[in-house]
């Protein structure tokens, strides 16, 4: 079975086909570096992640340029159209690229936690302003767009005359122009509808640069379309985000290099769907907005606990990309333990010793083998790493039933354990990118083996007494012991 993927443009899962046979060009709407990444940032780039990984597991050469937002004047929907930057930068009494920086270098810190793939290119915004410059002036050449007091607009009534503007986000431009609120600016355009180009800067702003147009500094879209291009070319394989992103930010970006280039930017759009919080769209007006600090630190109100990195990324691959994800306290407790129990099964897997060529159970032996097989059908199609997840779950208990000999050794073959093995290792560690040092708390962990070992010691000495207080103390608070026929004790989270 061949790679499919739902393109957004299509609405259709598609054959996946690169442009150049074994190599990938991938862009994605990197972070806005005005604030700290939160939860909601934490899908998009853990599934680009997965997708990245994953091509470069089929044999594909990937390019992945992730970019960083560190200027520009932003026009998104429902909100004022602003300058994050810089209001940030005023309230935090830091130099706009000082804010950058700090907030930068925390969100790199935060891939790193969730143990993302560096992309093969990460260009700024404020890094290209040359290539933006220069895309602006071919528009404007082309009659698509038009210049009032040092300020640049994309005409979009002009090019939607002519191209099939909305079909991305199944928007209808009449009904834009109809529906869209007063903002700043909007009685310089010729529609309110078009989007800005570039920006003529008050003088109280901070960010500026020179132009043909006079002093400004660049629209949000135009960053997109001028780094894709310039490191991707005109037309690339896969364009990523999240679905919020779909409008006004893709639609514009597909606007703009399709006058440039004369083709639409991408071959496929990818997009993931929203998290929400106990059914509620996250978002700073429902005080909801969980930043990424705060969630491994635990510090806040919606969290019952801290939680790792780890146990976060196991959450959102439990789930299909494309659907929405509601997260709770209670949902990503259920995950650490899930997470804990399949990790578990993976260690026992690794140790099991199994020399017989040939399975005395057939019908188990088959079983596994088609579970197995399937991980790569599941990914195959759109990538559902939740289909692979509910695979590993069902192959578990297996696992465990042959360490316990509930199941004989010799029930499966030694080729099928190996598959398993080297099954386990690929999707887990590096398809999913899940490491075995983050599972659990590690903390915990230490104390409980120490427990074990007093009480080890306990029995050696027939101190019965002290040996069953630790077990039955520990039973209490809900942490269950298990002596093993070797003589090893395990331990679950009850």
């Amino acid at each position: 079975m061949s790679l499919k993927v739902y393109n957004s443009y299509s609405r259709q899962k598609e054959d996946f086909e690169s442009i150049t046979p074994g190599h990938v060009g991938m862009y994605v709407c990197g972070p806005t570096v005005s604030g700290e990444s939160h939860l909601g940032h934490a899908r998009p780039y853990i599934t680009f992640d997965i997708v990245y990984r994953y091509l470069t597991h089929k044999g594909y050469k990937v390019r992945y340029v992730r970019n960083i937002t560190d200027a520009g004047h932003f026009e998104e929907e429902g909100r004022e159209a602003e300058d994050k930057v810089g209001k940030k930068a005023i309230l935090e009494k830091l130099e706009p690229m000082e804010l950058v920086q700090k907030y930068t270098n925390l969100f790199h810190w935060a891939m790193l936690q969730f143990n993302c793939v560096e992309p093969s290119i990460e260009p700024t915004a404020t890094g290209h302003i040359v290539e933006q410059i220069s895309m602006i002036e071919d528009i404007i050449e082309q009659g698509f767009a038009y210049v009032v007091n040092g300020s640049v607009y994309f005409d979009l009534k002009k090019y939607a005359a002519g191209h099939d503007y909305g079909k991305l986000s199944g928007r209808i431009l009449d009904d834009l122009l109809e529906t869209t609120r007063e903002l700043e600016g909007q009685d310089e355009k010729r529609d309110k509808a078009d989007f800005a180009l570039w920006k003529s800067a008050a003088p109280e702003h901070i960010m500026r640069w020179k132009s043909p147009w006079g002093e400004g500094f660049p629209g949000w879209h135009i960053e997109c379309s001028a780094m894709a291009t310039k490191y991707l070319g005109s037309h690339f394989d896969i364009h990523g985000g999240g679905m919020d992103l779909q409008f006004p930010h893709h639609e514009s970006e597909i606007a703009q290099s399709t006058i440039c280039n004369h083709q639409s930017p991408a071959k496929y759009w990818m997009h993931n769907n929203m998290i929400t919080i106990n059914g509620r769209k996250m978002g700073k007006s429902y005080n909801n907005v969980i930043k990424l600090t705060e969630l491994f630190s635990g510090n806040h109100p919606l969290l019952s606990q801290a939680f790792h990195p780890m146990t976060v990324r196991f959450f959102i691959l439990q789930s299909h990309y494309r659907s929405t994800l509601d997260f709770s306290s209670a949902a990503l407790e259920a995950s650490e333990k899930a997470l804990k129990r399949l990790w578990e099964a993976y260690e026992i897997l690794n140790k099991l010793d199994v020399k017989n060529e040939t399975a005395s159970d057939i019908e188990l032996d088959e079983k596994i083998k088609k579970l197995v097989s399937q991980f790569e059908e599941f990914m195959d199609d759109d990538l559902n790493t939740a289909k692979v997840l509910a695979n590993m779950f069902e192959l578990a208990p297996i696992i465990n039933s042959i360490k316990d000999k509930h199941i004989a050794a010799d029930a499966i073959s030694l080729q099928t354990v190996a598959l398993l093995q080297s099954s386990f290792k690929t999707y887990l560690e590096g398809i999913f990118g899940l490491q075995k040092t983050a599972v659990g708390n590690n903390k915990l962990d230490a104390i409980i083996t120490m427990l074990i070992d007093i009480r080890k010691e306990a029995k050696t000495k027939k101190d019965y007494a002290t040996s069953d207080k630790i077990r039955n103390q520990l039973t209490a608070i809900g942490i269950e012991l298990k002596d093993e026929k070797d003589g090893s004790v395990s331990w679950t989270v009850l």
